[in-house]
């Protein structure tokens, strides 16, 4: 498999800091992978390590397959753009997309070549004789992104390099990028700190934490199967609920049992029996605010997976309506229907879909079940 492998890699200043920890990853030809997590967990000096720009301590770095971590940054075969790239004020858009090029001595008529197809490509044939001031915000990004994409790199590297811009025009040069990638037919690493830009934008997802990889895997995985607590936390549209309880026998199988309420655990989650040894053991309960509903007035006391709640604050936003609960001094966050009639003050009967439910480890926080 071409592309980039990193494996084993540690990053450790002289001071001893540790940025990135035993951080495996490979990304194949035109495979887009993203790093995502909070500002200082790493991604940028994975990036910078890639690019040759920061020097490996320890471990192995593959490009096309072949040994780079002794490779200076020109002949590594990548390309990288970053959040605060910026245009020669002085050059046209052609001279920019042209620059990288010439220092690498390709000659003219390549250098056209390339160029032209770069800028069919990113929509950019109208404005090459323009200058960088005469052009927009988005066509100034599209500028940065053609000068990486030009050089036809094994591997295009991209450091938050939308993030300064509107949503709207990131979700678009997202778009963009997304079709290009075939054309490029390079390996892609997209750094972000946005969640849902790394949902919507990779193939797979890497969840980095502390300089190390909580998980690896396809959005809708991430987002189903959390490996830990900080997974879960991180992916969604809206930050999971967590409550703090008790596993517990009962009849019919296993419960979380939290102040007076008990949450059935469907047997199927159970897979062998994983919930035995963590019977009469604390644990917690995770739970995402879209898989909370209302119950209808017509539900019994006993409707499975219950729990009377306070509405302390109901606000209506599009298709649904964002509710913050109090249920016995636990708060809840819940995603209902637009058409709630829930008030401030008022009460309701909140209902976990139980298939939904995720349950962790309260000491490693890692996950028990899904």
């Amino acid at each position: 498999m071409a592309g980039i492998t990193f494996r084993n890699i540690d990053k450790i200043y002289g001071d001893g800091v540790a940025a990135v920890t035993d951080f495996s990853l490979e990304a194949g030809d035109r495979e887009f992978v993203v790093l995502a997590g909070p500002d200082g967990c790493g991604k940028s000096t994975v990036l910078r390590m890639a690019a040759g720009l920061e020097e490996i301590t320890k471990g192995e770095l593959l490009i096309g397959g072949r040994p780079a971590n002794g490779l200076a940054p020109r002949d590594r075969g990548v390309a990288m753009m970053s959040r605060n790239g910026a245009l020669y004020p002085e050059m046209t858009v052609f001279d920019n997309l042209a620059f990288g090029l010439r220092l690498l001595g390709v000659p003219n008529d390549e250098i056209v070549r390339r160029v032209e197809r770069t800028a069919r490509d990113l929509e950019l044939s109208r404005i090459l004789d323009r200058k960088p001031k005469a052009v927009s915000a988005g066509q100034r990004q599209r500028v940065l992104l053609g000068r990486a994409a030009v050089r036809s790199p094994k591997v295009l590297l991209l450091d938050e390099p939308f993030a300064n811009l509107d949503a709207k025009l990131r979700a678009r040069m997202l778009s963009e990028l997304s079709e290009l990638r075939g054309r490029l037919g390079a390996a892609i690493l997209y750094a972000t700190s946005d969640q849902e830009e790394a949902m919507a934008a990779g193939d797979r997802v890497a969840v980095m934490k502390d300089g190390v990889i909580q998980q690896a895997d396809p959005p809708r995985r991430l987002y189903d199967a959390p490996a830990n607590r900080f997974v879960a936390s991180f992916v969604g549209p809206a930050p999971m609920n967590f409550l703090h309880g008790t596993v517990e026998r009962a009849a019919a199988g296993y419960v979380f049992r939290f102040g007076r309420y008990g949450i059935p655990i469907p047997d199927e989650k159970n897979r062998g029996d994983v919930l035995g040894r963590y019977a009469g053991r604390e644990a917690v309960l995770g739970i995402r605010p879209e898989d909370i509903r209302e119950a209808p007035e017509s539900a019994g006391e006993e409707a499975a997976g219950a729990v009377e709640a306070e509405v302390e604050l109901a606000e209506r936003a599009g298709g649904e309506t964002r509710l913050s609960l109090n249920c016995g001094g636990v708060r809840l966050a819940a995603r209902v229907g637009a058409d709630s009639e829930a008030q401030p003050g008022g009460r309701i009967r909140a209902v976990f879909g139980l298939s939904r439910i995720h349950l962790f480890d309260k000491e490693t926080e890692k996950a028990i079940l899904n």
